[in-house]
């Protein structure tokens, strides 16, 4: 992390004032185009909600993601990405089993609510249980909740209501569908579908219904594969889902050529999580929140590397600036666990990237041909 501060500090266009203005982070800023802004759907015209900031901060980490990490360490890493500009943060109920929720609400109680946008998530129900853990799971250090899985619209709006109390807020921006995914690993193919068409009745008009209420201000789902995505446009009216693990240098294809043209044409942006593929682009030994990593990914984070070293580019820095590129992405959120990491992950938006880098990527068929590269 000393060296990637290090590169940051030498490479960081123009001053601190610069770093931080929110101009650099919004999605107005870096667009080479715009968004359709609204859509004639369900026999009304209506604008989509979208994050007006294009990178943000992801609550993994402040639920005691892959290590403990205390409430100072977390506050500080919150008060960093703010005093950076940051100003879109994502939580869930999933995240720490409330812990994330939490720790984010504890910060921003005091902010102007109008300064930021908060995003989580439904779809588990949090169960008061004093002797649940999760030894090999992700979540570390003492829990007090256990979860059961509801997608109907009840449970709907009793997550949502619980978020608002766990968070101190009155009004959430964003609510994500979570892990509705064929690969959620407490799914079968089965269990998958009947979820699936619980939330298609029940959690998608339930949100529709709070969006019109003001209660929300936009929804959609939060996943890891693009199945439900494509599924949920044909069967109901989303505003914005967050794409994890799907859109990085080590793998885009599906998103860029499946999801983002949809999306697009509807109208819909796209948050983009996992940018690192759960750190293992910036350099830590886990893939896609496993310790299994794929040879075939282990070569190819060298291969990206070695242009990186040539053009002494911080590949950490390139990754996030990949996935902020589409004009369809309106935020890119990753995650920190401490004020140094949220620092320079914050700035890494401000760094000048040669061009010749990105094009030397995709000579060597390390990106897509089409993939967008940042301005």
């Amino acid at each position: 992390m000393a060296n990637r501060r290090n590169f940051i500090q030498k490479s960081i266009l123009g001053s601190a004032v610069i770093l931080a203005a929110p101009s650099i982070l919004s999605a107005a800023s870096t667009a080479s185009g715009a968004i359709p802004s609204a859509k004639i759907k369900n026999n009304h015209l209506r604008e989509k909600f979208k994050p007006e900031w294009k990178f943000g901060m992801g609550g993994v980490a402040a639920g005691n993601g892959f290590h403990v990490n205390s409430d100072e360490e977390i506050r500080g890493a919150m008060d960093a990405a703010w005093e950076n500009g940051v100003r879109y943060f994502d939580t869930s109920p999933w995240y720490g089993l409330g812990i994330s929720e939490r720790r984010m609400g504890s910060y921003l109680f005091n902010k102007n609510r109008e300064d930021f946008v908060l995003s989580t998530k439904v779809g588990r129900l949090l169960i008061p249980d004093a002797n649940f853990s999760m030894p090999d799971g992700l979540w570390k250090g003492k829990l007090n909740m256990n979860y059961t899985y509801d997608y109907s619209a009840e449970a709907t709006r009793k997550s949502v209501e619980d978020s608002l109390h766990r968070l101190g807020l009155a009004y959430l921006d964003i609510v994500f569908i979570h892990d509705l995914s064929p690969d959620n690993p407490d799914f079968s193919r089965s269990d998958y579908e009947k979820y699936f068409e619980q939330a298609k009745n029940g959690a998608m008009p339930e949100l529709t219904k709070m969006r019109e209420e003001g209660l929300i201000k936009a929804w959609g789902l939060g996943v890891n594969t693009t199945e439900p995505i494509l599924e949920t446009i044909q069967v109901a009216d989303p505003d914005i889902f967050l794409s994890a693990k799907q859109y990085s240098l080590i793998y885009h294809e599906d998103d860029l050529n499946n999801v983002f043209p949809v999306c697009e044409r509807e109208g819909i942006s796209i948050v983009v999580g996992a940018p690192f593929n759960s750190g293992f682009l910036a350099g830590k030994d886990r893939f896609d929140y496993s310790k299994d990593i794929p040879e075939k990914y282990l070569e190819k984070r060298a291969e990206l590397q070695k242009v990186a070293d040539k053009y002494k580019v911080d590949l950490a820095t390139a990754a996030l600036q990949f996935c902020a590129a589409p004009v369809v992405v309106s935020s890119v959120i990753p995650g920190a666990s401490s004020a140094a990491q949220s620092a320079a992950n914050a700035k890494s938006m401000s760094v000048n990237i040669p061009s010749d880098f990105w094009k030397e990527l995709k000579t060597k068929g390390l990106i897509a041909q089409n993939a967008p590269e940042p301005k």
